[in-house]
């Protein structure tokens, strides 16, 4: 496997209790390089368990093996305004087109008690968790909690190299992150077949973390030109989404990216996104020069980024609802 173009960044000083200054320097100069040039950056040194990869992998596996019927039996459709569940192979789009692949979307794990859920909070409330595997509820919480964590690491990487205070994301918009984790599954097709698991897109919020597995197949459009992202062991890849883009005035891009399964194997991955609250209303960043523009006409889907206005909450929802459009009802 020849090594990508897209740098591979160690931010394991910033896990330490008192972080090197040249250390935490060197980290933030990795970062601002690899969002203005790529949108992308890989991580190691990240201290999530291998051991707890391995057996998300390995449940996730025998759960996409069940019989259809069974895999529909936490269908996203019973998830109501939580936004959990199980969907098959066709029924999530991107850029209008349906996506050939099967998932299931976990979020934050919250009781009936908690207030955003008593007030009918859109994308808040409990996962709906298969009767097999068994285990994969309690590995499924755990790996989100762990990768929780690395999404305010992260952060806390991307604020220094913005030259702000370590904590502006943490302070402004991620003590109590949106997170969304989803489980896909790229079914095996004929190698010649060119199936598109995802289309070209970009992510809408802060920041993805993605595990892929060792099969391959996403692909990002880094300078103009389509390059392979290849999986490497024990890191996670990491990009930035539409609305850091907004909040940096377009010096930090969104980049596109897609997957296509050419392997002739089916293909696993697990991105987390870990975006602003959802009642938190973004802004632009001030200290930076560079002003907002539109750049429209050289986007993938011509959409402005920096033209919307409102919270988080408005603008996912209304993002949400072109990509299971039949759930819109149920969210709103």
């Amino acid at each position: 496997m020849n090594t990508p173009e897209i740098p591979v960044i160690d931010i394991s000083p910033l896990r330490e209790k008192e972080t090197d200054k040249t250390a935490s320097d060197k980290i933030a100069q990795q970062i601002n390089t690899a969002c203005r040039e790529h949108g992308f950056f890989y991580i190691s040194g990240h201290g999530v368990n291998q051991a707890l990869q391995e057996k998300i992998e390995k449940l996730s596996h025998e759960f996409f093996k069940l019989a259809e019927e069974e895999k529909l039996k936490i269908s996203m459709q019973l998830g109501g305004k939580a936004w959990r569940g199980f969907f098959p192979v066709g029924d999530e789009l991107t850029s209008g087109k349906p996506d050939i692949k099967e998932g299931v979307y976990f979020g934050t794990e919250l009781d009936i008690n908690n207030p955003q859920v008593i007030a009918g909070t859109p994308m808040h409330g409990q996962n709906l968790f298969p009767e097999k595997p068994e285990d994969l509820r309690e590995i499924v919480l755990q790996y989100i909690d762990e990768l929780t964590k690395v999404g305010h690491l992260v952060m806390k990487a991307v604020a220094l190299s913005l030259n702000l205070d370590a904590d502006y994301f943490y302070s402004r918009y991620t003590k109590d992150p949106l997170m969304l984790f989803r489980i896909f599954h790229y079914p095996h097709y004929a190698e010649n077949e060119e199936l598109w698991g995802v289309g070209e897109h970009t992510d809408y919020g802060l920041l993805t973390i993605l595990k892929q597995d060792a099969i391959g197949g996403l692909q990002v459009k880094s300078r103009g030109q389509w390059i392979e992202a290849p999986p490497i062991e024990n890191t996670f890849i990491c990009n930035i989404g539409d609305m850091l883009d907004r909040m940096t005035g377009g010096l930090y891009r969104s980049t596109p990216h897609r997957v296509l399964n050419k392997s002739g194997k089916s293909r696993l991955s697990f991105p987390l996104f870990f975006d602003p609250g959802f009642d938190t209303v973004p802004k632009k960043i001030e200290n930076i020069s560079q002003p907002a523009e539109d750049d429209s006409a050289e986007r993938w889907d011509k959409a402005n980024v920096h033209a919307f206005e409102g919270t988080y909450g408005d603008y996912i929802l209304n993002k949400v609802s072109k990509v299971f459009p039949e759930l819109k009802r149920g969210l709103m």
